[in-house]
């Protein structure tokens, strides 16, 4: 194996990792999978004798590219057609072949991130989530090491109030699901046994991106979540449509497919027995990576 061929097969053993750090700082598979291919264009300009470490020069570049990005986005997501949400990742409960996907990248913990500055996010995502130190993190942000730590602190803190809990176990998480799943397909038992699945403040959100009918905003509380699914279920209700199960960034969700095409994209969030967030990615932009 000659040079070019043993720095290609580095690449390729890293690379479901870079692509995991791109999608955590921008919530896009398809964004992510872009800057890492641009990161890899780079890496094959740059002279190896400048480059003591290729993982460590390439989770730095990818880490930089993602963050001009997730700059440019901001402006596009502020001006998107109802909730934004990110692009799921769905996989048949293997490790997905494309992304190293971290356990506590799900969707609901996305929309948070997306709340947080870039550079705050970045420095959250870096060091708490995939373990960079600070030093390497400050090279990818352009700031300080004493600058990022504070960054990330103050993201900390955002996240430790809002972001969803987990005490939950896959098991119990599943259970939730399944039983959610039964009144999803087709508004199977009544409006009462559906809240009763529900926690009283549990939140609503489908991203339809102007593209599809979905709800233009959170839908908040029980009652109003639970006629919103068994509305959406009456309609579906038609032969055509089919809700499974499915891994949905990490946690047991939901499918739905119609007439053979992915429709839906369900991630759950559960705490405590109860589903505290559902996040629907309806927006078939988002749902072209989706096999």
């Amino acid at each position: 194996m000659n040079g070019d061929e043993a720095l290609a097969a580095e690449f390729e053993a890293i690379r479901p990792r870079l692509v995991g750090v791109a999608y955590g700082l921008l919530g896009s598979l398809d964004e992510a999978e872009d800057v890492v291919q641009d990161a890899w264009f780079r890496l094959g300009r740059t002279r190896r004798a400048e480059i003591e470490d290729v993982t460590g020069w390439l989770v730095v570049t990818v880490s930089r590219l993602a963050l001009d990005v997730l700059r440019s986005a901001r402006v596009r997501r502020e001006e998107y057609v109802g909730p934004w949400l990110p692009e799921p990742v769905v996989t048949d409960g293997d490790p997905a072949d494309r992304v190293t996907l971290d356990e506590s990248m799900s969707l609901a913990m996305l929309v948070v991130l997306e709340s947080l500055s870039p550079a705050e996010r970045t420095s959250f995502v870096l060091h708490d989530v995939f373990g960079l130190p600070f030093e390497e993190v400050a090279r990818a942000v352009g700031r300080s090491a004493a600058a990022c730590r504070q960054l990330a602190a103050r993201a900390r803190g955002h996240v430790a109030a809002r972001a969803p809990r987990f005490e939950v176990d896959e098991t119990e998480h599943r259970r939730v699901v399944e039983a959610f799943a039964r009144f999803a397909r087709d508004g199977e038992g009544d409006l009462a046994s559906l809240m009763l699945l529900l926690d009283p403040d549990v939140v609503l959100r489908s991203d339809g991106g102007g593209v599809v009918g979905a709800a233009r905003r959170p839908i908040h509380g029980a009652d109003r979540v639970a006629r919103f699914v068994l509305g959406v279920a009456g309609k579906y209700d038609r032969g055509d449509s089919v809700l499974t199960s499915a891994t949905v960034n990490g946690r047991a969700g939901l499918l739905r497919t119609r007439d053979g095409t992915i429709a839906a994209v369900y991630g759950l969030t559960v705490s405590e027995g109860r589903i505290t967030e559902i996040d629907i990615v309806m927006n078939p932009e988002k749902l072209r990576s989706v096999r």
